[in-house]
């Protein structure tokens, strides 16, 4: 499994948008953001730093049902 990149929260948010979620609202610092899947919904929140640590990133990736590899593509 690759590392997980020192990014900030406005790439992740494109690679996610590339990943075929969309922003569904920002309150305050943090991007709320969601995918319809066959079984309901995906959601996940990405908080809006200039970089995200990387257990942020890997805590931001769970929610997300998606993995590493799959991210790393789509920056």
């Amino acid at each position: 499994m690759p590392k997980l990149p020192r990014i900030s929260s406005r790439e992740a948010i494109r690679a996610l948008e590339r990943l075929g979620f969309e922003q569904v609202r920002q309150t305050g610092s943090h991007v709320v953001m969601k995918k319809a899947i066959a079984e309901g919904e995906i959601g996940c929140v990405v908080p809006v730093h200039q970089e995200l640590k990387v257990g942020t990133l890997s805590g931001i990736l769970k929610q997300a049902q998606v993995t590493v590899e799959e991210f790393i593509d789509n920056l």
